[in-house]
This record gives C-alpha cells, sequence and structure tokens, in this order.
C-alpha cells in the first residue's frame, strides 16, 4: 500500500498527518510512505527525520499523489488539492462533513472515497482512532492557557507578606473532552473550577477532576447517540441560561465548549450575562467558528465588551502541533491498520468504525445527514 501525505495549504495549520516514528512503523509492515517536501516543518520535523524513518522524499506533488492509493491528511481538502486525486483512492482526514458538505460531494463525483477521522465512533473498540478526542483535549489545554495569560490576575492562591490572594474563579461550560482537559488544567494551575453539561452522566467524571458541577434538571432528553450532547429545545436553552447567570457574573474566566455535531453552537452566555461580569474577566468560546457559545465572539478575534475579554481562538490543536501531530499521525495509523487485510485495503462495512468514518465511496454519499444535505444540489 501506497501512503501520501503532503503540506497542509487550508488557513492556519502546522499539524502534519504522520510523524516519522508511526512512518517507521507503517515501513516495516511493507507500506511505502511518502511525504511532500517540508510537510513536517509545522511540527518541528525535517525531511531528514522522516527519510531516516524509511519515508520517500516527494517533490512533485502531483506525481506523488497520483500514485498514492491513501492520502493522510489533516485539514479538509481544497479543490487544488483534490485536482490531482483519482477514482479509487482513498483520502483520510479531518473532512468535517457537516460543514462541508459540498467537499464531500466534489471528492464523491471524483469516485474519491473519503474517510473522515471526526466520524470515528466513541466507543471502547475506536478508542485509539479517537482523533477528534486527542485533538480536544489539546484545545482544553490550550484554552486555560491562553486565559491565564489574558486575565490580569493569579490563578492559584497566595499567601505572601504584602496578603492573601484568593484563588480564580473558573467555569467550564461543556464537559466533553475539551472541557474536562480544561477543568484538570485550571486545577492544576490553582483556580477553583465549576462546570456544566446538558448531560447529567458526566457530573462524576466533573468530580472527580476536583470540580463543583452545577446541576440544572432540565426535563427533556439531552444525549445523543454515542454520549454526545444533543440538541435542546429553546425553552430549555432559556432556562439554563437564567441559571447559570450567576455563575458566570462570579466567575474570573469562562471557557465554554459545548457543541452539537452539525448544527450551531448553543447561546450559552448572552450579552447582558457579560455585562455583569467583573471586569476584567475573560471568556474563550472554543466554538466561536461554529456560531459560538458567548453573544459576539468572533472567530480568530480577541474583542472586549463591558470591560470583558472574549477569545474566539480557531485550530488551537495547529498551536501545539509537536504533540498534537503525534497524537493525530497514531490514530491514523491504528485506522489504517484497520483497513487493511492480508496486505491489501478492506473496506467492511460490517464494521462499524469503518462504516461509521466512511461518508463517501464508489460513487455512493454513505453518511445520511450529508446525503440530505446535498439532495437539493443533485436535483
Amino acid at each position: 500500500m501506497k501512503i501520501a501525505v503532503v503540506n497542509e495549504t487550508r488557513g492556519f495549520e502546522r499539524r502534519v498527518a504522520l510523524v516519522p516514528s508511526v512512518v517507521a512503523t507503517l515501513v516495516k509492515r511493507g507500506w511505502t510512505v511518502t511525504i511532500e517536501t517540508g510537510a513536517g516543518l509545522g511540527a518541528n520535523i525535517s525531511d531528514q527525520e522522516f527519510q531516516a524513518a524509511g519515508a520517500v522524499i516527494g517533490h512533485n506533488k502531483a506525481e506523488m499523489l497520483a500514485a498514492a492509493d491513501v492520502i493522510a491528511k489533516v485539514s479538509p481538502p481544497t479543490p487544488e488539492e483534490w485536482q490531482h486525486w483519482q477514482a479509487g483512492q482513498i483520502v483520510v482526514g479531518f473532512l468535517n462533513p457537516l460543514g462541508m458538505p459540498q467537499t464531500i460531494g466534489a471528492l464523491n463525483a471524483r469516485g474519491i472515497t473519503a474517510i473522515s477521522m471526526e466520524m470515528i465512533p466513541r466507543t471502547s473498540r475506536a478508542q485509539s482512532m479517537d482523533a477528534l478526542s486527542s485533538q480536544a483535549s489539546i484545545a482544553g489545554y490550550k484554552a486555560v492557557i491562553l486565559a491565564a495569560e489574558a486575565l490580569p490576575r493569579y490563578f492559584p492562591m497566595l499567601t505572601t507578606a504584602a496578603g492573601t490572594i484568593p484563588p480564580a474563579k473558573v467555569l467550564v461550560m461543556g464537559a466533553g473532552v475539551a472541557g474536562l482537559q480544561a477543568i484538570a488544567t485550571a486545577r492544576r494551575l490553582g483556580a477553583l473550577v465549576e462546570a456544566y453539561d446538558i448531560r447529567p452522566a458526566v457530573k462524576e467524571e466533573v468530580q472527580s477532576l476536583g470540580a463543583k458541577f452545577i446541576e440544572i434538571t432540565l426535563k427533556e432528553e439531552t444525549t445523543a447517540q454515542g454520549g454526545y450532547a444533543k440538541e435542546i429545545s429553546q425553552n430549555a436553552q432559556e432556562y439554563a441560561r437564567q441559571v447559570l447567570t450567576k455563575h458566570v457574573q462570579e466567575a474570573d474566566v469562562v471557557i465554554t465548549t459545548a457543541q452539537v455535531p452539525g448544527k450551531k453552537a448553543p447561546l450559552l452566555v448572552t450579552e447582558e450575562m457579560i455585562a455583569g461580569m467583573k471586569p476584567g474577566s475573560v471568556i474563550v468560546d472554543l466554538v466561536a467558528e461554529q456560531g459560538g457559545n458567548c453573544e459576539g465572539s468572533q472567530p480568530g478575534q480577541t474583542i472586549e465588551k463591558h470591560g470583558v475579554k472574549i477569545l474566539g481562538p480557531v485550530n488551537l490543536p495547529s498551536t501545539v502541533a509537536v504533540h498534537a501531530s503525534q497524537l493525530y499521525s497514531k490514530n491514523i495509523s491504528n485506522f489504517l491498520q484497520l483497513l487493511v487485510k492480508d496486505g491489501a485495503i478492506h473496506l467492511d462495512f460490517g464494521d462499524d468504525i469503518i462504516s461509521s468514518a466512511c461518508v463517501c465511496h464508489g460513487g455512493e454519499v454513505r453518511h445520511p445527514r450529508v446525503k440530505e444535505m446535498l439532495a437539493p444540489v443533485q436535483v
């Protein structure tokens, strides 16, 4: 099997799909790995390191892509990239099928098999391939670092000869992978942490990290298939905001991570809530690109409202490119090994992991929601 890894061209992306240690493992299995020259530089990996691991360094992108069976990527491909791809090839990466269904439609029209890493099911068997979780954990960690930098106060309690500094109060909204890592990081920095999630099942995980769980009883189902948060009614959202207002306004830092796959992010922090926060407080909205949990947050920008800094960082895993690439590369490798049987690629759609992750194959869009989104275009 021949695998190609090219330079990422979409936005600010420093990660690389495969790292040398993983390349060495794949080469030992008899696979050929071609890395486009310079593809690892954003993650501080030189062409020489890839060569030492057994990779071939490609200098002609069109040629290396034409010869590949599998193209391993991080970000969704651009039209400039897929113009070199051919029918029967497989692309594996974060393809954002629910946010960019037209890309999936274009790949399908070319006869490409598209494997979307964010569609990997969150099951015990798929844990080693769960790239969404491995990267979300990094985002949660980095969100706290950004908040600590922006906050004009200490995070930990300090007792000094000049007096005692109380610990910062941090509120984390959304206790998925990113939220749990944010809780853990804020606690390590010495903050007092509260957390909220519409899914009551995460209460024990929050408490195990030393945070207080804010309980709000919602009279409807809040957990979707796979353990993800489910979109709730406007009435339920409004009730939750009313209860959370006091907690938001008492916090020095609010970190929001709540999202529903394929939907606009729920509004958790309104401008009215922001107006009641202490001047100098900080909000880090990790889902600003999906519409934002915080009213007025802007993707990739830091704005100020009512004396409160509102950060809307994008692609935080890319800012920790060395470790993000290491984790993602292992996720990709584990998935590729699942695809290969007796030295050949075998797409077993009876396997729940392959079936969930494969969004198009053989001229068919397989993901039902993506197919529904594309239906008006296809008519």
